[in-house]
């Protein structure tokens, strides 16, 4: 409790930490040698990438993934990474820009860009980098022209498809046909961007997958390779059927979710066997994971491995049957979590796994950081690099926020908004007749018994709803930023594909 109290004193002193970040780096040998030479930086968004589906973490026995298995080999597997919010364009966009869904105001897949934003490889353009974007933005904008801080632009409308892809380069449309497997022509086009830059200037890439959002479609080379695999369906699959989640005390909206397009009951609005479609996630998954080991080869071939910093990532985690639900959006650890890959040799060694939590908001910062440019004072994140070096007494996070908002075109999950230390979790719901949760995730990590109720952890709920409003204080938040939207007829809601 005493750890509690003091994460809450922590938390209303936001404004003091925002100063210290302001100050930068203290000056020592690492912070100098970094100003003197910016370092190259490749970042690779995937989408719907849950942080437990690779091979080398051994959650699905038949899933090979050996390139992601070099990166968390030889670079850092970071299993405690968050999103600040389990949706596309709001997480896509505290990416860009550093801050929480409530600060940037695209709070869902609807919601527009404001026009005020500042997306962190302006920073880098401004001070000299090659800065490239290759993918889905599907940020605030379903439109696919080119954005600000990127030297060279390739895109698609929303959320695109897998074969047959038009993509918008530098503002001119080419249509590729015969089968153009989406994930292997940003690959080859990203490769091809590399081979002509410019030597003399650092880059930076920014490499937005496709994949694995629904429905998923492997590259015609992997259909079938794991054709009738099946998982270990999760301990909490069944709750919501058999009735079990009112002794456990889960929320009704949870069970009433199960027959809904987000529940393993009725999957998208289909009646298709949960591990057939698991299958076609991972088989789609493989062509990620090529694209990895084509980018890799490349920077080997050209002696640029060494020096480089690569970040795989996802832009939000994916639930496979927990809670009988599928897909994201809630604040259970399937949904918020994603896979985050660090390597660059010439940092830190390989084969750490750190449990230090990070989150999405400090991709921007930890980028500018090794760019040698100060953070701006917007920034609420911090760089993970110390984290990484052994400095562990620098940029420790305490806790992370959560925040998701009710979407009219998908009302079947209410708003959230939740708090997660080491220890324990805390999700408050708003708008909805419902109980509120609290977990115990050292001993109960599958979130199985809700303690909300519990006598004795009245206290702890309080101090944790306390600093859930003081963070939303303090970063601006009170205020649930409505968005005018498209309306769609309930006969359309099936068809839309912005899941």
């Amino acid at each position: 409790m005493k750890e509690i109290m003091k994460t809450t004193t922590i938390l209303r002193t936001v404004v003091l930490c925002l100063i210290f970040i302001s100050k930068g780096y203290p000056v020592n040998e690492r912070s100098e040698s970094i100003k003197k030479k910016p370092r190259n930086v490749i970042f690779i968004l995937t989408d719907d990438h849950r942080y437990d589906y690779m091979g080398f973490t051994g959650k699905v026995p038949w899933l090979e993934t050996p390139n992601m298995d070099r990166l968390a080999s030889e670079g850092a597997y970071l299993p405690n990474a968050f999103v600040t919010t389990s949706l596309c364009s709001p997480s896509r966009a505290s990416i860009l820009t550093g801050m929480y869904s409530h600060s940037h105001t695209i709070v869902d897949n609807q919601a527009p860009d404001p026009g005020n934003l500042t997306y962190f490889p302006e920073y880098l353009e401004k001070a000299g980098y090659q800065t490239s974007f290759f993918g889905k933005w599907h940020m605030g904008d379903h439109g696919d022209s080119p954005q600000p801080g990127f030297t060279h632009w390739e895109s698609f409308p929303g959320q695109g498809v897998y074969y047959n892809p038009t993509l918008n380069i530098n503002g001119n449309r080419i249509t590729y046909k015969d089968s153009t497997y989406i994930t292997d022509l940003l690959t080859n086009h990203a490769v091809e961007w590399l081979e002509k830059r410019d030597r003399k200037k650092p880059f930076f890439m920014y490499l937005s997958h496709k994949a694995v959002h629904a429905g998923f479609q492997p590259a015609i080379r992997h259909k079938g390779k794991y054709k009738g695999k099946q998982i270990d369906l999760p301990s909490t699959f069944e709750q919501t059927k058999t009735g079990a989640y009112r002794d456990l005390k889960w929320p009704q909206w949870v069970a009433d979710q199960r027959i809904s397009w987000h529940g393993v009951d009725y999957m998208y609005h289909e009646n298709r066997n949960i591990h057939e479609m698991i299958v076609d996630y991972c088989e789609t998954l493989l062509g990620v994971d090529e694209s990895i080991g084509t980018v890799m080869n490349y920077l080997e071939k050209e002696g640029l491995d060494e020096s480089t910093l690569v970040i795989y990532m996802g832009d939000n985690g994916f639930s496979w049957g927990e809670h009988g639900l599928i897909d994201k959006r809630h604040f259970y650890e399937e949904s918020v979590k994603v896979p985050l890959l660090v390597r660059c040799p010439e940092l830190f060694q390989g084969g750490i796994r750190p449990k230090q939590m990070v989150q999405n908001i400090d991709i921007g910062p930890t980028v500018l950081a090794e760019a040698g440019i100060e953070q701006p004072l917007h920034m609420p994140g911090t760089s993970f690099i110390p984290i990484l070096t052994g400095q562990t007494d620098e940029n420790i996070r305490k806790e992370v926020f959560y925040e998701y908002y009710w979407e009219y075109d998908f009302p079947m999950t209410p708003t959230v908004f939740g708090m997660r230390t080491d220890k324990y979790k805390y999700i408050k719901y708003h708008g909805i007749w419902d109980r509120n949760e609290l977990y115990d995730l050292e001993n109960d990590p599958d979130e199985i018994y809700n303690l909300i109720a519990d006598p004795d952890k009245q206290e702890l709920a309080k101090s944790m709803s306390a600093a859930i409003y003081d963070w939303l204080k303090e970063t601006n938040g009170m205020q649930i930023p409505l968005k005018r939207t498209v309306k769609y007829r309930f006969g359309d809601f099936k068809h839309k594909n912005e899941h």
